[in-house]
């Protein structure tokens, strides 16, 4: 009888762990983990067991997020949900989420982030993976506003690469004061702003790679240099070596220390001077102040020439009014003979308009 009980019990709790799975779901009780991996799922899916530490939900067709998701989750650490179409993610999406430590949202089209989206109870999050998430620019004002909002004040990592950004908007990480870091390779940036990087006091490693950063401005420079702490990549970007870059060859020597990847750090524009390092680089290389010389020479060569110009014109007017003195003369005299005359009649003028006994004088002799 216990024989056949043994089967019997282990069939039931068999059934009951398949029981608890969602459908199109791999469940695995002993890794406490969860897996729905490409079953076209259009929505997360319920009666996920509340034993679940790592839920995997990827490369479905799930295209919006949002508080009703995860109720009943409390043990839930690592969250992926890559590669899902997601376009909208509602605030306090993850809320229920009180464990979390880790999300991953990357391979998405996230164009609507609402405020307060990524709020967690616990501040639990540590990780946030948003590589190649992002749909379009207003998707970064909306993470920006996201970022503020969302009490992400204990997150330690951050992934932005991939989602072709042109810029960031100021203070984009201001609330994030535990960050340590930051992934923004493989974008679009030109350019390093004043404000940029505001707030990240503690971060140690910033991934600026396959940009499109021809240099780095002073400006740049300054922000850079307003986290000591952190270390940064900066390969693969199309650096143009003309003088504007001077200031960046010098702070690389002085900085390459922080700078991982110095040493692979090469020139693309122009031609002449494709793949020279930029450690290398120096005034005598560019030949920058050599330029500024030979142009200095040649502004000071084009003012004396303008100099001379102007005192031979000088000197031919002169010559002509000393050859024309006697028919100028002749012209000054006529002008002063012609205004004396005007002037006399006017005055005449007014002397008969103001006596009016000399206006009957003149209109008797006009009878």
């Amino acid at each position: 009888m216990l024989r056949l009980a043994q089967p019997v019990v282990f069939c039931a709790l068999l059934c009951s762990v398949c029981a608890s799975c969602p459908p199109r779901c791999e469940c695995s009780e002993a890794a406490h983990t969860v897996k729905c991996v490409s079953k076209d799922l259009r929505s997360i899916p319920s009666g996920i067991p509340g034993y679940t530490r790592n839920l995997f939900i990827t490369g479905n067709q799930i295209s919006r997020i949002g508080p009703e998701c995860f109720k009943g989750l409390d043990n839930v650490t690592t969250l992926s949900l890559s590669n899902n179409r997601i376009s909208d993610v509602e605030s306090h999406t993850f809320t229920s989420l009180r464990s979390l430590r880790s999300l991953d949202l990357s391979n998405n089209q996230l164009a609507v982030i609402h405020p307060e989206a990524f709020t967690i109870q616990n501040q639990s999050l540590r990780e946030l993976n948003l590589s190649r998430a992002l749909y379009n620019h207003s998707s970064v004002m909306d993470l920006a506003t996201s970022l503020r909002w969302s009490s992400l004040g204990t997150l330690q990592g951050l992934d932005l690469s991939g989602n072709s950004l042109i810029y960031l908007p100021l203070r984009i990480f201001s609330h994030l004061a535990s960050l340590r870091r930051l992934q923004l390779s493989n974008n679009s940036l030109v350019s390093i702003h004043n404000s940029t990087f505001s707030g990240l006091e503690r971060l140690e490693e910033l991934d600026l790679t396959f940009n499109a950063l021809k240099t780095v401005s002073e400006e740049g420079l300054q922000e850079l240099d307003s986290l000591p702490r952190t270390r940064l990549l900066l390969g693969e970007n199309p650096f143009t070596c003309t003088c504007g870059i001077e200031p960046f060859a010098l702070w690389l020597n002085r900085s390459q220390r922080r700078v991982r990847d110095a040493d692979s750090l090469v020139c693309a524009f122009p031609a002449a001077m494709r793949n020279t390092s930029l450690l290398a680089l120096g005034k005598l290389t560019l030949g920058c102040h050599q330029r500024a010389a030979g142009a200095d020479l040649a502004l000071q060569t084009s003012y004396v020439f303008l100099g001379i110009v102007l005192g031979f014109v000088g000197l031919v007017f002169l010559f002509v009014l000393y050859l024309n003195r006697k028919g100028i003369k002749k012209r000054i005299y006529d002008m002063r003979d012609a205004c004396r005359e005007v002037w006399e009649g006017y005055h005449y003028r007014y002397e008969i308009d103001s006596d009016p006994r000399l206006s009957q004088v003149s209109t008797s002799a006009d009878v």
